[in-house]
């Protein structure tokens, strides 16, 4: 179980009632989860080994190298010539801290990664204990030494090397090489409380290459921790993100253009090859990431791959990210022709295996083969040739067969009024159906309200407003039946009383609550002079009222403008006075400096006036202009008095001003988002009791 630091504790001072306490689920569709122990996380086990290479893997490349079958043994032999392969390898760490921007000991611990999990290959693949026992003594002075990682770019030194070192102990551990018991706990809670906290929140605020980073090593962590709520969290990130780095934000059409088609063809090699690896993962437990929304990967690859080959008949699309920082008029020719090893693995899924077209990804594959290192630093696995490449490309017979289906996972339930729409990674095999199941409490029990579904969504309409579910679904394949998946619950539109609008002429908008969060995605510039263009999740107040909301890491758009907001109606030039968490100055090179303000307009159409402005928050909230950290604000009416405040802990409260404004006998009181760009943002929300202040 994870700490209560990560615990899905929502703060809204309004009235309890409203909001129904869940029962032990705690989790956002497209956030981490915390869950307290049911049959449903019991029951899914992880097969192992099964990160980056599973057991089938392993035996492959055992076979084809002691029978010198091609390309797998060419593969091999660059491999095996690696220094980072070798058992005589000389350690270059440990280190209590290392960083990225700035640099600390950034190399040192690449290199000893990168040594760590090629001498855990060398030894499942000849049995030769001396890797084994130089990839156990990497792992272990590490994982007892290492303590933090700093830097600007914390979050790709964690997700980079430390995937190395996580895959070399899930070999090492799964193949009997004699590793004590006592460092394989050690390890554990060396990956979960060192590496993972950098990680948790992904890195909404870049590139998508660091989502995908991130992604990968929580993925990795889970199934090496056996903790399903990491794996499930990461998966619901990859299909449903808010960052560039989910797959769709990141493969942003159908023609496979990359979020950083227009920076540089090397960074857009690195997030779809770290998307790749995710879906390994996955497919090592069951799961058909590879083919989510009709094979968008592959369509990716062959983009990237197309262009890379030098032809220039590319479709391209103006494209601003949803960080509102990165805006691409034409495709990009910085490091054209530089190809990275990375093709390898997705020729064998999608052509060896499925029988797919994929005509410029062969072309890589039969440029770079076979594929060497995966450098710089530990960007990439490499030498997919030895890793992945089938004997002759001669796919495996029939397919992949199991005493029981594995069950779907990364569930996803979003609930409007009178529907909550359900989507899910399919299992392995190609006649697999599902069996949707629904319950009122996560205690269950789980009822069968459809089956034979052949989809990988299901939209249930028998469904009461503002009732919440729990859904679980089970695959069957052959007769046979998987465990359910892990739950999600949603609720059928918002909590009684409350009520969600776009104000202003603006992208549409919406909130979907989940039984204790909210989430947000809405766009707009925010409060105008004398209108506005936000979207407003509210309830009614009248002569007295407060609400407390905690802002949780992180947005996806860095001009985000979160607050909490008493209005008059809902008219664009409205009376109102509202306590915003603000960016200020954004972009490039420039980076948010997040404070509060506190502003009103006091009579229809009237002009906008600043009451306050507080200072910049503190890294216990932000940290590089990012918002790292949870943050609360308050705002409490008294009749015509309204008081802000602002807290790093919902414990200790900074007064933020206070003002006069007259709105009449009721008045609309709730949270305003607006994205600050023409693309929308993500912001999730979530409550704690009450503190008996309200009569509303």
């Amino acid at each position: 179980m994870m700490t209560d630091k990560f615990k899905w504790t929502v703060e809204w001072n309004l009235v309890i009632s409203a909001f129904k306490r869940v029962g032990a689920l705690r989790y956002c569709f497209t956030g981490t989860i915390v869950l307290l122990v049911t049959t449903h996380s019991i029951a899914q086990r992880f097969t192992h080994p099964g990160i980056l290479l599973g057991k089938t893997d392993i035996e492959r490349m055992q076979v084809a190298v002691r029978l010198k079958q091609q390309p797998v043994f060419s593969g091999y032999e660059v491999f095996a010539r690696d220094p980072a392969s070798q058992f005589n390898y000389k350690m270059q760490g440990p280190l209590e801290m290392v960083g990225r921007n700035p640099t600390v000991g950034q190399s040192t611990y690449d290199n000893d990664a990168n040594a760590a999990f090629q001498n855990a290959v060398m030894w499942a693949i000849t049995g030769d204990k001396r890797y084994s026992e130089k990839s156990i003594a990497l792992i272990n002075a590490w994982s007892q030494t290492l303590k933090s990682i700093t830097g600007r770019d914390a979050i790709l030194m964690a997700g980079l090397g430390p995937f190395k070192m996580v895959n070399a102990a899930e070999i090492i551990r799964y193949t009997h090489a004699g590793w004590k018991e006592v460092d394989i706990k050690m390890t554990e809670k060396h990956f979960k409380e060192v590496v993972y906290p950098i990680l948790k929140d992904y890195a909404p605020f870049a590139n998508g290459n660091w989502d995908a980073a991130a992604m990968k090593t929580c993925l990795a962590i889970g199934v090496f921790c056996n903790d399903r709520e990491i794996f499930e969290a990461a998966l619901s990130y990859y299909t449903h993100g808010w960052g560039n780095g989910s797959l769709k934000n990141y493969i942003i059409n159908a023609a496979g253009q990359i979020q950083e088609s227009g920076r540089d063809q090397p960074h857009s090699q690195l997030g779809i090859g770290m998307l790749a690896e995710c879906c390994a993962i996955a497919w090592n437990q069951g799961l058909d990431l590879y083919a989510y929304d009709d094979n968008r990967l592959l369509k990716g690859f062959e983009y990237v791959a197309k262009y890379n080959l030098n032809n220039d008949d590319m479709p391209f699309e103006e494209w601003l990210d949803r960080t509102g920082k990165y805006h691409h008029y034409k495709i990009s020719d910085k490091g054209r022709g530089a190809l990275r090893p990375l093709f390898e693995q997705v020729y064998a899924h999608y052509v060896v295996q499925q029988g797919m077209k994929a005509p410029y990804v062969e072309a890589v594959v039969k440029k770079l083969r076979p594929e060497g290192a995966g450098r710089p630093g530990a960007d990439h696995p490499g030498y997919g040739t030895l890793f992945f490449a089938w004997v002759n490309d001669q796919p495996p017979l029939g397919e992949r067969k199991s005493a029981k289906p594995a069950a779907p996972a990364g569930l996803v339930a979003l609930g409007k009024s009178s529907a909550i729409s359900l989507s899910w990674i399919k299992t392995i095999g190609r006649n697999n159906t599902y069996i949707i199941k629904r319950a009122k409490s996560l205690a269950g029990p789980f009822v069968q309200i459809a089956k034979n579904i052949a989809a990988d969504t299901f939209v249930d309409r028998a469904v009461k407003n503002t009732e919440q579910y729990y859904y679980s679904i089970e695959t069957v394949k052959d007769k046979q039946r998987s465990v359910d998946a892990f739950p999600r619950a949603a609720v059928a539109g918002l909590p009684k009383g409350w009520r969600q609008t776009d104000i202003g002429a603006i992208k549409t908008g919406i909130s979907y609550y989940n039984g204790t969060q909210l989430c947000i995605d809405a766009s707009g510039k925010g409060i105008g002079a004398i209108t506005d263009a936000l979207h407003f999740t509210y309830t009614g107040v009248t002569e007295r009222g407060s609400l407390i909301v905690r802002i949780l890491p992180q947005p996806s758009s860095q001009f985000s403008v979160i607050g909490i907001m008493l209005r008059a109606d809902t008219t664009t030039g409205a009376p109102f006075v509202t306590l915003s968490l603000y960016p200020g100055k954004t972009g490039q090179p420039e980076e948010p400096d997040w404070h509060t303000r506190l502003e009103s307009r006091t009579a229809n159409g009237a002009e906008t006036k600043l009451i306050a402005k507080g200072g910049n928050l503190t890294t216990q909230a932000a940290t590089f202009g990012r918002l790292t950290g949870c943050f609360w604000l308050k705002l409490e009416k008294k009749g015509d008095e309204v008081a802000a405040y602002t807290s790093y802990d919902g414990n200790s409260w900074g007064n933020t001003g206070r003002t006069t404004i007259h709105i009449g006998a009721t008045g609309l009181l709730g949270i305003s988002v607006a994205s600050g760009i023409q693309n929308s943002t993500k912001v999730r929300i979530d409550k704690l009791k009450s503190d008996g202040t309200v009569n509303l």
